[in-house]
């Protein structure tokens, strides 16, 4: 079993396509229903729904940071900036956290890419 995985709205949809086609859990915030949603109530869905959100959108690094602070728990943020990691590159390093982390590992961590 894989870590599964919330993904924000902002993510190329290769990334996506990318992961399942690996056997990665994904739904897409888009998928749910939370597209113009705030980042809180995405992250609060994705820690509701036991996934670990993806994101390109760097206000998720201070949310994370916000609720850490706040000794809010959440399942978890993998963050990987849009010009810093290709699209290949965010597939593989995500496949790789998804099957060595498990959920409770991933908890109230935020995880940067590339590894």
């Amino acid at each position: 079993m894989t870590l599964p995985l919330y993904i924000d709205q902002h993510v190329n949809a290769a990334i996506t396509d990318g992961l399942r086609r690996r056997g990665i859990d994904v739904l897409t915030v888009r998928e749910d229903g939370f597209d113009r949603r705030p980042d809180a109530d995405i992250l609060a869905r994705a820690t509701e729904l036991g996934r670990v959100v993806f994101t390109q959108d760097v206000d998720f690094i201070l949310l994370a940071d916000e609720w850490l602070a706040a000794g809010r728990s959440f399942s978890g943020v993998v963050f990987a900036h849009q010009l810093k990691t290709t699209i290949g590159q965010a597939i593989t390093d995500l496949e790789i956290v998804c099957r060595v982390l498990a959920t409770p590992e991933a908890a109230n961590q935020l995880i940067r890419l590339p590894l």
